[in-house]
């Protein structure tokens, strides 16, 4: 094990932290009002009784930012363990389509396809990643080297059985995926200090844009989406959402 990989990754996580909270902050500047009602389910928003104009303006951008937040820094972690793999194993992204790292260990070739959590995908996904893994291996065979290959499911955090899954692979989540990597138990707890690297300052940037933004458009909201007494005019946000 690399004794200054903690240092290293430090080190990186200093320089490249700040690639993802730069995404969040483009990801809020592209929002658009028309788009976010277009996305989300307008019954749910009258069945919470969400009668505030700015309530349900927050409603629906808290959901996208969620979904855009968990895109982003599960791209940004695979770019981490991938960084952390090279270090201990001599890793690299992998060029073949739908897996993320290869490394060699223990005359193992490890196949890896990364994800955030243990939930990541429906049945469609999971078996699209098992023809890549399946893919992977076969390419791997036409190479003329004679591996031993092993396909893995990592995800960076969650909780998951290591058992052999149908398919042929294993899925390692949270403490198992960041010690398959690394080869260090601790590591999954030892990432959150680094973690928080300029969190605060960034966050306080992205809290101000934030609340500018429900300011902004709760005011196109109401101007578009109100009746003349204030009240949210739902059958005209049903209408823009789902007339043909």
């Amino acid at each position: 094990m690399n004794p200054s990989l903690l240092t290293d990754i430090e080190a990186y996580v200093r320089t490249n932290i700040k690639r993802f909270h730069e995404s969040r902050l483009n990801s809020l500047e592209k929002v658009n009002l028309k788009q976010l009602l277009q996305r989300k389910n307008p019954y749910l928003s009258k069945v919470k009784n969400l009668g505030i104009a700015a309530d349900f303006v927050k409603s629906i951008l808290d959901a996208h930012v969620s979904s855009s937040e968990e895109t982003l820094f599960g791209d940004w972690l695979e770019g981490l363990a991938i960084f952390i793999n090279q270090q201990v194993y001599g890793g690299k992204k992998s060029s073949t389509s739908g897996i993320d790292l290869e490394f060699d260990r223990d005359g193992v070739r490890y196949i890896v396809s990364i994800k955030s959590g243990p939930n990541w995908g429906n049945h469609d996904q999971i078996k699209k990643m098992v023809q890549n893994f399946d893919q992977a291996r076969r390419t791997l065979k036409t190479s003329g080297a004679k591996l031993n290959v092993e396909a893995v499911n990592g995800c960076c955090y969650g909780k998951s059985n290591s058992e052999l899954k149908p398919g042929n692979y294993y899925k390692y989540c949270g403490q198992r995926f960041w010690e398959f990597i690394s080869g260090r138990e601790s590591l999954y707890v030892e990432l959150i200090k680094p973690l928080g690297t300029e969190a605060k300052v960034r966050n306080d940037e992205f809290i101000k844009n934030y609340n500018a933004l429900i300011n902004k458009l709760s005011l196109e909201f109401s101007s578009e989406f109100c009746n003349q007494k204030g009240e949210i005019d739902w059958q005209k946000v049903v209408e823009f959402n789902s007339s043909v």
